[in-house]
């Protein structure tokens, strides 16, 4: 195991994509789960605070650390196994997303979720229960864990199945692999009917996984996971359609989102059914445009839309595709359809850049990252979404708005110029969360809480609420080491 201190060597550790930084006296880069335990059990001894690192993707600062020392999983990096038959993958927690979506797909199989950094590591994505652009169709992370290994912060190993151990209302009851029971009590609160990604999952009668994916390192270390996977689609339509009203495109929008809820419920296969509808505003647009110079000039928004199909419904469903368009005013001559896998690839690139050409701007500017992971219920989206936008634009600050407006889930991004406009944004952040709770929707939809959102996480449910949520952390945590400042921040003892 390779230990480093010399602050030179370990700074990649100390900030995220959000450019969130911290400090911390060591890394750790462990070989196995044994060493990974030995290191706990002796931070658990000596009560030293332990931040476990994922691949540096993350958007709230979950990995960065305060203090204390840092586990990486970085060499705990193999697929252990691709089961074709049962339509598994068994793996370790720093495998990178994109290489297991590749040896998975020369399976004819595919593993859905897919946030838009792919170099994120398997773990980090089950950590935080991350999501993207097909979570339209299939939902986040949560719905295809299947099995968890994982080390607790006492250094007492517990192994889960799905299914294999849920609780009584509101008792969950964990057996270690040493036969240690740990009884927890789960508080009884309402999360939003809205994809979330804020604070632990808790439900009646839940799944113990269910704990731990979305608990952002903070009731556990994964060493490793078996994933459910589907039959790969024969085929996937894929199109980004511009339109020259940003009203057009939502009313697009929100037909394609209802006509896909109808298929759904009703088996069918030749109809329109998005797998992923994805939204970018104007000044997305122009911010993409100097890499992309085939974006209309005159496009006020955007839509990508993909569906799955096969050779008997390809062209029907393409038809439908046209005619939704058509009838909402969209330039079905501008539109970009993939034919191909490059074309494919094409569009893929155009989704991802925004995100990276905004984490740019961040790091260029050396400001901390002001992007929005709010979510709200679909009937008040729109007025959410208008709002929203109008307090950036009457403070003239620079912004991008792009995101999965299938789920009613915005990334509403600030570019500030300096730090009085990076106070100003963060006072608008802000609002705009405090309105996205008011309207029954999460202050985070996908990103997790990690330090950043903290404040926010106590206004979305109450002290009260979040000192039960605690609670469960104490019993797994009792010397509160694993993830300190993750969730709970600092507000909560």
């Amino acid at each position: 195991m390779i230990i480093k201190k010399t602050q030179d060597e370990i700074q990649n550790f100390l900030t995220d994509a959000s450019n969130f930084k911290g400090s911390c006296d060591a890394v750790y880069f462990p070989d196995n789960e044994n060493e990974i335990a030995e290191i706990i059990i002796e931070a658990n001894r000596s009560k030293t605070p332990v931040t476990i690192a994922g691949n540096g993707t993350g958007l709230t600062g979950a990995r960065v650390p305060q203090t204390g020392i840092v586990i990486s999983t970085e060499k705990l990096n193999k697929i252990l196994e691709i089961n074709s038959e049962q339509k598994f993958a068994a793996v370790e927690p720093a495998v990178i997303l994109a290489d297991l979506q590749n040896k998975v797909k020369e399976k004819n199989l595919f593993y859905p979720p897919d946030p838009t950094e792919t170099n994120c590591f398997i773990g980090g994505t089950i950590a935080t229960n991350a999501s993207g652009a097909k979570t339209f169709k299939y939902g986040a992370t949560r719905n295809f864990i299947e099995e968890l290994n994982i080390i607790l912060p006492t250094g007492e190993w517990l192994k889960l199945k799905r299914g294999g151990c849920k609780a009584d209302q509101n008792i969950l009851e964990l057996k270690t692999e040493s036969n240690k029971i740990i009884t927890l009590k789960l508080p009884a609160y309402k999360m939003p009917l809205t994809k979330n990604a804020s604070g632990y999952f808790v439900k009646d009668g839940m799944d113990a996984i269910d704990l731990f994916v979305g608990s952002e390192g903070t009731l556990g270390i994964i060493t490793k996971a078996k994933l459910r996977l589907l039959p790969l689609p024969e085929k996937v339509i894929s199109c980004v359609v511009f339109f020259n009203d940003e009203t057009a495109a939502f009313n697009f929008l929100d037909t394609a989102r209802s006509l896909s809820f109808e298929a759904r419920d009703n088996n069918s296969k030749n109809e329109i059914d998005a797998l992923a509808l994805e939204f970018f505003d104007e000044h997305s647009l122009k911010f993409l445009s100097a890499d992309f110079q085939n974006i209309p000039r005159d496009a006020k928004a955007a839509i990508w839309f993909e569906q799955e199909a096969d050779s008997a419904s390809e062209e029907i469903q393409i038809n439908k595709w046209l005619d939704l368009i058509n009838k909402n005013n969209g330039n079905a001559e501008t539109a970009w359809f993939a034919f191909t896998e490059n074309d494919k690839s094409k569009i893929r690139e155009f989704r991802h850049a925004i995100s990276w050409k905004v984490n740019e701007y961040i790091a260029k500017n050396n400001l901390r990252k002001l992007g929005t992971d709010v979510a709200v219920p679909d009937k008040f989206f729109r007025q959410f979404f208008a709002s929203s936008k109008k307090l950036v634009q009457n403070a003239e600050i620079d912004f991008v708005v792009y995101g999965h407006f299938g789920n009613s889930h915005m990334h509403l991004n600030m570019l500030p110029k300096n730090k009085n406009e990076f106070e100003t944004g963060k006072n608008i952040y802000h609002a705009i969360c405090i309105a996205a709770i008011n309207h029954g929707g999460t202050i985070s939809a996908e990103h997790g809480v990690g330090k950043i959102k903290t404040d926010y996480l106590l206004e979305m449910y109450g002290r009260e609420t979040i000192s039960k949520m605690f609670e469960i952390k104490k019993t797994l945590d009792p010397n509160l080491i694993l993830g300190r400042g993750n969730i709970f921040g600092q507000s909560i003892k």
